[in-house]
């Protein structure tokens, strides 16, 4: 018998709302989206509504718009955990870190078990240099909570993934391969994970721990997960523990049209000493060289030493016990321009994914002037094209040997090229990312190279999880 009751604006509120959760629980994100907008417009401090939404909005790339969702949740629901996570995340991710680490320690002191905020306090003090302080938030926070399950959102079977992972990070980025509407994800953190603990169902094992210098301890308990399943892996363990930049110099340098720099690994003590300079000599360093504290990426804390008389000021502003000494390979061309190319092993197959020319050393395709000029675009579309064609059959013959080398199922490899058409390798490992194509319709040429590697990644998941 239906009830001759008004309907209360709260109850018309919350009916909008469950709406908006079915659509997103469906996938159908750009309807859920406008089902929460509805919702903030008719309550603009909806907490739901605001969390919810600032997940789809980063999901889909726009970090800022998530971000002041996340802001406003905060805002107006200081108490809330999730809020103060979301946000602190978003923060961190935009290197805003005293900021992150405000919104965890906030989160904190309304729950101090909070395991996500002690997680990402341990990312916040590895990033600021205070490793004793990450590892002490590090174990509260992933100690009973090694087993993550991501949700799943797809109408059919998922497919059921195990991926390893490691606490410290230098994981493989696999958001943008891993689609919750396909994927039934289950994050296994390797070094909090207890044997006795039986492994989640899965169908295979994607192992994202990229960074065998950072991993070391994760990679090896990694080892020890997979002895208990005979699923396909994805990036054996051992095959990542070995690229480590002083084992992947040793080894690629014997390949022909390989040139891999001299790497050793050396204690900040020897080189502060008053032989330093000496001691590098004698090891068969010559400067300028580079420096570098393991275990980072994107250029941070990576420094280049032109003379003897440099190096103890550049070790005093590197962080770590151990440092790695590099030696500088040339790899301008003969229009005095450094260039870095970077090309993707996808199931044994070479995809090439960028061409970044700079003015300086130290070349990364976010500083590199790609925007501002446009020969160095048609360059690198040439790149793009015609992988071969541009780098020519030695340095092809090269790249086949490493990826032959390396033995993993996905990895990266940034080189340069020398005047002989060698590869001058600068790294080569699991952890390279390969970020979505930019909307930006000046960069539109990059797009059909990124999309490759899409559907090899998407095409070599699903074979695995058929096999």
């Amino acid at each position: 018998m239906a009830s001759d009751e008004p309907v209360s604006e709260q109850e018309d509120l919350d009916v909008l709302f469950d709406r908006a959760l079915t659509l997103h629980a469906r996938g159908a994100d750009e309807a859920a989206k406008s089902a929460y907008l509805a919702v903030l417009f008719a309550d603009t401090t909806h907490l739901g509504a605001l969390t919810n939404l600032g997940t789809l909005l980063h999901a889909a790339g726009y970090r800022s718009a998530a971000r002041t969702a996340y802001k406003q949740a905060v805002d107006h629901h200081p108490d809330d955990l999730a809020a103060r996570i979301n946000y602190g995340n978003a923060l961190y991710q935009n290197d805003e870190l005293e900021a992150a680490r405000e919104q965890y320690e906030a989160a904190i002191s309304v729950d101090e078990t909070c395991a996500q905020a002690h997680q990402g306090l341990a990312y916040v003090h590895d990033r600021m240099g205070e490793p004793d302080r990450a590892t002490y938030h590090r174990d509260i926070g992933y100690r009973g909570h090694a087993i993550v399950h991501l949700p799943y959102r797809g109408d059919g079977q998922a497919i059921m993934l195990l991926l390893l992972v490691s606490a410290l990070g230098g994981n493989v980025r696999t958001d943008e391969y891993l689609s919750d509407r396909r994927f039934f994800v289950t994050k296994l953190f390797a070094e909090y994970y207890e044997p006795e603990t039986p492994l989640p169902f899965h169908s295979f094992v994607f192992n994202g721990i990229g960074d065998a210098e950072l991993c070391a301890t994760a990679l090896e308990r990694a080892r020890a997960v997979l002895e208990r399943t005979n699923a396909p892996v994805i990036n054996v363990p051992t095959a990542v523990e070995a690229t480590t930049r002083v084992a992947n110099a040793a080894r690629l340098n014997r390949l022909a049209g390989v040139i891999a720099p001299r790497t050793e690994s050396i204690p900040r003590e020897a080189l502060l000493s008053d032989d330093g300079a000496a001691g590098l000599e004698a090891r068969g360093f010559a400067f300028p060289l580079l420096l570098r504290t393991p275990g980072f990426h994107t250029g941070q804390h990576f420094a280049r030493v032109e003379a003897p008389g440099g190096l103890a000021n550049t070790v005093a502003n590197l962080p770590g016990r151990e440092l790695l000494a590099i030696e500088a390979l040339d790899a301008r061309g003969a229009d005095g321009l450094w260039r870095k190319y970077r090309v993707m092993i996808v199931d044994g197959w070479l995809y090439p994914l960028h061409l970044a020319v700079a003015t300086q050393w130290k070349v990364h395709y976010f500083s590199a002037d790609m925007a501002a000029n446009e020969a160095h675009r048609v360059e690198e579309g040439a790149f793009l094209n015609d992988l071969a064609g541009v780098l020519g059959a030695r340095a092809m013959a090269g790249l086949e040997a490493i990826r032959e080398a390396l033995g993993l199922d996905y990895a990266g490899i940034d080189f340069g090229l020398d005047r002989d058409g060698n590869v001058l390798l600068f790294e080569a490992n699991a952890t390279m990312m390969v970020p979505p194509p930019d909307a930006n319709e000046t960069f539109a040429y990059r797009r059909p190279a990124a999309e490759r590697i899409f559907k090899a990644v998407a095409a070599m998941l699903l074979e695995r999880a058929a096999t």
